[in-house]
């Protein structure tokens, strides 16, 4: 893959190896995001930290992150993704940037190699990410079934809202 001068490499660089290897796809679209992290092929995602996808990677696909974040609580939700859930690897943001200004920090190819080694490698802490990560997954399925966590916090709380009703009803 051809350079430039401070060591990163330009997108159509990246095509024109995908091509010629013939591994790889890139989505230019619309990318069907869950169906992409069901995949078993699927071993971790980088993430810019919004609570979506932050929740479809560990619900649906279980699986560790790399996170980037941008702005605003993406830093925070990179903080409860790698320090307190410990199921990523950061790829070394420093700065908050306003949404307009977003990007202008330059992460090294070397930053990026070394978050996907350590998600990706065959070592004890890559092995208690994943761990950790499909622990959450079961957590969240069991939470969304019949009987589960979240429907019974949903019914609790439609119930104090039809007493509610009714007593200003009367």
């Amino acid at each position: 893959m051809e350079e430039d001068n401070e060591g990163y490499f330009s997108t159509e660089e990246f095509r024109k190896k995908v091509e010629k290897s013939n591994k790889g796809l890139i989505i230019e679209d619309w990318a069907p995001q869950l169906s992409i992290l069901e995949h078993q092929a699927i071993g971790g995602m980088v993430t810019h930290c919004g609570w979506n996808s932050i929740l479809e990677a560990v619900s649906i696909g279980g699986i560790p992150l790399i996170t980037w974040p941008l702005f605003a609580e993406q830093f925070y939700n990179e903080r409860l993704v790698v320090d307190v859930l410990k199921i990523g690897v950061a790829v070394g943001v420093t700065v908050w940037y306003n949404v307009d200004e977003a990007g202008k920090e330059i992460i090294s190819r070397e930053k990026v190699e070394l978050a996907v080694r350590l998600l990706m490698d065959d070592g004890e802490g890559a092995a208690e990410m994943k761990r950790r990560a499909k622990e959450l997954s079961e957590a969240a399925r069991k939470s969304v079934q019949s009987g589960g966590s979240s429907q019974t916090n949903l019914i609790a709380f439609l119930d104090e809202l039809r007493t509610k009703t009714r007593s200003k009803v009367v």
